[in-house]
């Protein structure tokens, strides 16, 4: 009797159940199968839902940007891209050409003014920082040809807090479109499109997915039409997002509100016992009185500060070495977000490429520390932090 044909390389079809998974399941597919050429072009003409291509988009990455969308209350829906960077890429590339130019913020993330400095001019895009904490000046900073506003509602890494609603409205009011990083604030401490932002984008890579695990970015538009400019670029520059780590982040999301509270309320109490500690020159955390735009941080984040922090230790580089030394057990590494406390020295990573002149403008030194503080017991990072600054004050 002859042997049936081999056909373990044919796809099985997936089992038909009338239960369904309570985890979101994980779909690697990179492409999809059609009916026909008819059912193809409903599905690119829109008369039918389905995925072709997953540089076109998949089922993971939607279901994750659905739920920033309600975070976020996006006006249109969203999309994930690689990376926080590639989100912020997508913007700029969809969205300005030769001749346009872009206003931000002065304290933007290292990678954000690296975009502004060198990346964009070779493109003939002209770009100008300036102070978002003034809007007066900010405002003034808008030229006849400016195309995009890229803020950052908490700068980094000093924590200043940017005048949202004038620079919002005078930017309305010339038909500029502002680009929100909403990264450091989270949407539990201010939703930007509630402002009249007209674009947010976040690096998932942070808080939101929370672990330390993925690279990811976000970005809603509040225009349809801008969204699928947006969209365009984005697949035609292949910016696309990992399926595992989407399916990661929706995860992390699951207990996002349970560890920005638990982070947030240990950054207020970390912050206060750093305040008394010698060798700590300043502390700036925007939920504490004496924050440079108290009065502006509680009009725009309200009782949710969030979980940041920075502060300077007296003795300069060597002070930072000491300080690093003695604390082991907090990751010193350039990020932010995870569920355990980190520690970056902008200095030396995220500014690095600026000059010690630039970064003293700014007001970051030597012994000038960010810290994404995480869940852990504060009675052990009240420990770890004071055994730090005591190593750091004893040079």
């Amino acid at each position: 009797m002859d042997k049936p044909p081999h056909t373990v390389v044919r796809r099985m079809p997936w089992p038909e159940t009338q239960s369904h998974p309570v985890v979101t399941p994980f779909q690697p597919s990179v492409v999809y199968s059609s009916p026909s050429p008819d059912a193809l072009d409903d599905q690119y003409e829109g008369r039918a839902s389905g995925y072709t291509y997953a540089r076109e988009g998949h089922p993971n990455a939607d279901v994750l940007s659905r739920k920033i969308d309600q975070m976020e209350g996006a006006p249109t829906s969203g999309m994930i891209h690689g990376s926080g960077m590639a989100s912020i890429s997508a913007v700029f590339w969809a969205l300005t050409k030769t001749g346009d130019h872009v206003l931000g913020g002065n304290q933007l993330y290292g990678r954000s003014l690296r975009m502004m400095a060198e990346e964009l001019p070779r493109f003939g895009v002209e770009t100008t920082l300036a102070d978002p904490t003034d809007a007066e000046a900010f405002i003034a900073a808008i030229q006849d040809n400016t195309r995009l506003i890229l803020l950052e509602t908490v700068s980094n890494p000093t924590l200043r807090i940017a005048d949202m609603k004038p620079i919002i409205a005078a930017a309305r009011a010339r038909g500029i479109l502002v680009v929100v990083d909403n990264t450091f604030t989270t949407p539990a401490g201010m939703r930007p499109f509630d402002l009249g932002a007209d674009i947010v984008v976040h690096s998932v890579t942070k808080l939101l997915a929370g672990h330390a695990d993925v690279t990811l970015g976000y970005v809603a538009a509040r225009d349809p039409e801008v969204r699928q400019q947006i969209y365009v670029t984005s697949v035609t520059m292949g910016l696309t997002p990992s399926p595992f780590d989407c399916w990661m982040a929706e995860r992390g999301l699951y207990s996002f509100d349970l560890r920005f509270e638990r982070a947030q309320e240990n950054a207020a109490k970390l912050a206060d016992h750093l305040a008394g500690l010698n060798s700590v020159l300043r502390v700036i955390y925007p939920g504490r009185a004496d924050h440079p735009d108290a009065a502006r941080a509680q009009e725009l984040l309200g009782t949710n500060p969030g979980n940041m922090l920075s502060f300077e230790l007296a003795g300069g580089r060597a002070a930072a070495n000491a300080f690093t030394t003695a604390c082991p057990d907090v990751a010193f590494a350039p990020t932010l977000g995870d569920i355990a406390t980190t520690l970056s020295h902008p200095a030396s990573s995220s500014h690095r490429a600026l000059t010690p002149e630039r970064r003293s403008a700014l007001g970051i030194s030597e012994g000038f520390f960010r810290v994404s503080v995480g869940v852990e017991p504060i009675e052990i990072l009240i420990k770890e932090f004071t055994q730090g600054v005591a190593a750091a004050s004893a040079l």
